[in-house]
């Protein structure tokens, strides 16, 4: 592939302000709708669609999973595997170490109460150092017409939030317990915590891009330039300079879930669509509505066990 595809995949320009939007071809390349292989890092595939609604959900194999039949032996498959993968044996250093109990972090997303605000993408980006000129966000909000899933017509720069006639559903890095960009690491710069978190050491990094390849969801994000974060909205906990040449993505805001907090888009969210927890934890709300509710995950079928779950 030419230079000069490469370059077209950079940032058209220097600034990227918070709240803004991306249009809907570049998204879609980003999460694999589009046909075609990006140079830059981006193997596009079809992401699958959930059922048209939550009641409509079956536990049927590479589409919706239902918690409600048999949810011990779900809850089970999903925790099952505690082994940490390429995990070097220590913690990335800006986090605490993995604590002393198994937990196994998740999240669930209520699309039915998801209004679309992007609360959640910008505290994502103020929580995370994301560069301000970077050109992208961890979350992106999809506008979604009723009555089913249709990425291709899907509306990712909408202007008006909280539609009555739309619906919502946000996707970002799935943090997956068979992460596939951890297996096209070739230098184990990226790795699974023991509490699935996945994580990226940016000095270690070689810039090759094939985490985000071999990553399904087009999840992780390649700095083309130095991030800039003002110096009054710098997380201390969060490295800046680092990441730059780097492919970054959410890391479940390790820095707060690791010091008892919960991730910054849940606590952000004014209608409490967002829910994470430990699923170990059978009284947490992620647990209880995994056993309570219908719930879908995206591309199933490729086996990557993603830890966020949708509810409609």
């Amino acid at each position: 592939m030419s230079e000069d595809k490469l370059r077209d995949e950079r940032p058209e320009n220097g600034t990227a302000p918070e709240g803004t939007t991306y249009s809907r071809r570049s998204f879609l390349q980003g999460i694999g709708v589009a046909a075609g292989v990006v140079a830059a890092g981006v193997i596009p595939a079809v992401l699958t669609a959930p059922p048209a609604s939550a009641e409509e959900a079956t536990p049927t194999a590479g589409a919706a999973a239902s918690a409600t039949d048999g949810e011990e032996d779900f809850i089970a498959s999903i925790i099952a595997d505690d082994k940490p993968l390429n995990y070097p044996g220590r913690p990335v250093y800006y986090a605490k170490d993995f604590p002393a109990g198994k937990q196994k972090w998740a999240m669930v997303i209520d699309t039915k109460a998801c209004v679309g605000c992007r609360k959640c993408v910008y505290a994502c980006v103020k929580e995370n150092n994301i560069g301000r000129n970077s050109g992208f966000t961890f979350i992106q909000v999809l506008e979604m017409e009723p009555g089913g899933v249709d990425l291709e017509s899907a509306v990712l720069d909408y202007k008006e939030a909280g539609r009555p006639d739309k619906w919502y559903m946000p996707v970002q890095c799935m943090q997956c317990a068979n992460p596939p960009c951890v297996n096209g690491c070739p230098v184990k710069a990226t790795w699974k915590e023991p509490d699935g978190i996945v994580v990226i050491d940016y000095d270690k990094c070689i810039g090759c891009r094939n985490c985000m390849i071999t990553c399904p969801y087009g999840a992780r994000h390649f700095n083309w330039v130095h991030p800039q974060v003002p110096a009054d909205e710098r997380n201390p906990l969060v490295p800046v300079e680092e990441k730059a040449w780097t492919p970054e993505k959410c890391t479940f805001c390790i820095q707060r879930t690791r010091n008892g907090k919960t991730t910054a888009c849940v606590e952000a969210c004014p209608v409490g669509a967002r829910k994470f927890g430990d699923l170990n934890d059978e009284n947490s709300e992620v647990a209880i509505l995994l056993k309570t509710r219908h719930a879908w995950r995206l591309k199933e079928e490729d086996s990557t066990e993603p830890m966020i779950w949708y509810v409609g």
